[in-house]
């Protein structure tokens, strides 16, 4: 297998990193039964059991637990990598902090589950908007939605592209990864964040950086883990994540967030499922 070819199933491989949801909108989704989620749960365990698989995410950051003994080094802060990819969940994938309310189990591929913001909105932020925002197969966004956005950062010489493929190259097929992690609430108000300007990109001291990573939600929770996305309900992760997780909720315009999935470098225009949380202690990573 040459170099490209390793290049494309890493790329592949990595594919799978990738308030309220309004109670209407989430019932013409079916749910799953707790069992479902159980069982994804049991067939993780018995597929990761004494096979050496470093520590997973998500997690809740709330705790501290993990008995995962598998080490690798803290990648460097995302000021001295390449940011590498921008794409966001709906959704929180993490628990914790601001966004510990539940939102279901989902259709057990990754939908209609996750975390939710559990503060208040009023009724002039949950205001409907006119036009659909990042449609896709699996629904909409509305206001009161909660996303998970996930700066990708990377160690190799890269560029800011479409899909985590863009945080690999030739010259290095195991970098070391960094996820800079926000989550937001969306709501219909003119005043609240810009999403584009928070997905904004350029080169600060030659590397290439988001411009406007917030700096007021509170001070992230670092742990070892891996990159995640629903692909991973049933297997873990071969690759080591540094996350940095923030636990306080920001508000975005909501279209903002449409405008962005109209055309950005990234080619994302819709959210992306989420995995289960992991509860597992023997694929968590203690918090220190």
């Amino acid at each position: 297998m040459n170099k490209h070819q390793l290049l494309i199933l890493g790329a592949a491989s990595l594919m799978a990193l990738n308030t309220s949801a309004n109670t209407e909108h989430s019932a013409t989704h079916h749910a799953v039964a707790d069992k479902v989620i159980s069982q994804q749960r049991q067939k993780l365990a018995e597929n990761t059991a004494n096979k050496g698989f470093g520590p997973q995410a998500p997690r809740d950051i709330d705790s501290a637990l993990g008995s995962n003994t598998i080490a690798f080094n803290e990648a460097p802060t995302y000021k001295q990598m390449n940011l590498c990819n921008i794409h966001f969940h709906k959704n929180a994938e993490h628990k914790g902090g601001e966004f510990t309310q539940y939102a279901g189990n989902g259709d057990g591929h990754g939908y209609q589950s996750g975390y939710q913001y559990n503060g208040h909105l009023t009724e002039a932020e949950l205001a409907p908007v006119a036009h659909e925002i990042c449609p896709s197969a699996h629904g909409s966004l509305y206001p009161g939605d909660t996303i998970e956005l996930h700066y990708v950062h990377s160690s190799a010489q890269v560029v800011p592209g479409p899909t985590l493929a863009s945080c690999l190259n030739e010259a290095i097929n195991n970098p070391q990864l960094r996820v800079e992690t926000q989550v937001f609430v969306l709501v219909n108000d003119e005043q609240a964040e810009d999403f584009m300007a928070l997905t904004q990109v350029g080169s600060v001291n030659g590397f290439h950086q988001a411009l406007n990573i917030l700096n007021n939600t509170g001070e992230a929770v670092q742990y070892a883990g891996s990159t995640t996305g629903p692909g991973y309900n049933e297997k873990a992760s071969p690759f080591q994540v540094s996350w940095s997780v923030r636990p306080k909720v920001a508000k975005v315009n909501i279209n903002t967030v449409g405008k962005w999935c109209e055309g950005n470098i990234f080619e994302e225009d819709h959210a992306h499922g989420v995995r289960n949380l992991v509860v597992n202690p023997a694929l968590l990573s203690p918090i220190k």
